[in-house]
């Protein structure tokens, strides 16, 4: 394993996930204040996930044309001119504004999401599951360190409320930006390249197992998306919950989306994938049934602990099982067709949070997660236990 790499990323991630805490927990909240009107209190995140859909592809190819190091360097310092741009919208009040720095900030997640392939290409191949699960750690120090940064920026800057947190995520992005000059390259990048270019990407998207995969993705971010994101709304807003309480419920959120990645790659090694990806989906539904309880505080902890950990499942799942169905030479453009597919229902998700709850409430939207996992269930089934065996050779 290249141990270096692994460790970069792991710190990587760790910024990445305190950046992401940071706008997605205040992203509801200054839109709110920003914008006049409740239905647009979501619309910042939506940039940003939107965003992340947009890019993916495009983050994709630019990769592979000039390298994982050279482009995550790069998309560190969108972040950084992303969050100096939403400090001065903060200072101007202006929602407009605000939401050009959300969509900014978006850019680098669709580069961010990029981590867990470059770290699967770092290692052997029986390693992947371990060493996907081992990156996405980094995102427990975010989870500890976000809700810091919301509470501590909220009055660094007299009479500009969180414009302070933004100028603490720039100079966290400064340091990833450095870390990144560090990366070696992957052992995709170091293999030399003697296979063909490849099948085409309708003859890579038309298997079985990558549609599979793709709708384990799309489900577990879209679903997580649509109920953290609608959180914050519905325990600050509609609720009246302090924003320490609601902060903490998000940070236990995150903490149990990647918690489990302590396990994840190893279980995913003896039960295999398709097991994995069902005890995913059934984290999701246990979110639901809690969630359709109440509106205490242990309703909503719990609700979204189980959100998390059914997340985390799902989509470290759904991502080995995507390894297994490209080869090095075609990985770009599976992948980045993927979290295309990926962020896209996210980004429709997280606007269609702040609706459902202006129009609907929370009940209504604890029913949307049922008949989309009652579907991947569905999917696991038609493909069974071939996903495992279907892996061709890298």
């Amino acid at each position: 394993m290249l141990s270096r790499n692994l460790y970069l990323l792991v710190l990587a991630q760790l910024i990445s996930a305190t950046g992401s805490i940071v706008f997605i927990t205040l992203g509801g909240l200054i839109g709110a204040s920003l914008a006049g009107n409740p239905a647009w209190a979501t619309l910042p995140v939506t940039m940003i996930v939107l965003a992340s859909a947009l890019t993916t592809m495009p983050a994709a190819m630019l990769m592979k044309r000039i390298g994982r190091r050279a482009g995550f360097a790069l998309a560190s310092c969108s972040a950084v001119a992303a969050v100096l741009s939403a400090w001065y919208a903060l200072t101007a009040g202006s929602f407009v504004m605000f939401l050009f720095a959300a969509f900014a900030f978006g850019i680098n997640m669709a580069f961010t999401q990029q981590y867990r392939f470059a770290a699967a290409e770092s290692v052997d191949a029986a390693h992947i599951p371990r060493a996907i699960s081992f990156v996405l750690l980094g995102a427990i120090g975010g989870a500890l360190i976000g809700p810091k940064i919301v509470t501590a920026g909220h009055a660094m800057i007299a009479d500009v409320p969180y414009a302070g947190s933004m100028l603490i995520l720039a100079v966290f992005y400064v340091v990833q930006m450095s870390l990144f000059l560090f990366l070696g390259k992957t052992r995709a990048e170091s293999a030399v390249e003697e296979e063909a270019a490849g099948r085409t990407l309708p003859v890579i998207a038309r298997q079985p197992v990558y549609i599979v995969a793709a709708i384990g993705g799309m489900a577990g971010y879209g679903l997580m998306t649509l109920v953290m994101t609608a959180t914050p709304i519905s325990m600050n807003i509609d609720n009246g919950y302090s924003l320490p309480v609601t902060a903490g419920v998000i940070s236990a959120h995150v903490l149990a989306m990647y918690i489990p990645s302590l396990v994840s790659g190893f279980l995913i090694e003896r039960l295999g994938v398709v097991r994995m990806m069902f005890a995913g989906a059934f984290g999701l539904l246990a979110t639901s049934v809690i969630g359709l309880q109440g509106h205490a505080v242990v309703h909503y902890w719990w609700a979204l602990v189980l959100l998390g950990v059914g997340w985390n499942f799902l989509y470290v799942g759904a991502t080995t099982m995507l390894t297994y169905t490209y080869t090095n030479s075609e990985r770009f453009r599976a992948q980045g067709l993927n979290d295309l597919l990926v962020f896209g229902s996210s980004a429709t998700a997280s606007l269609l949070a702040g609706t459902v709850m202006h129009f609907l409430g929370w009940f209504w939207l604890m029913l949307i997660p049922i008949p989309v996992l009652v579907f991947v269930c569905i999917a696991l089934l038609f493909v069974g236990k071939s996903a495992p065996l279907a892996r061709p050779a890298h």
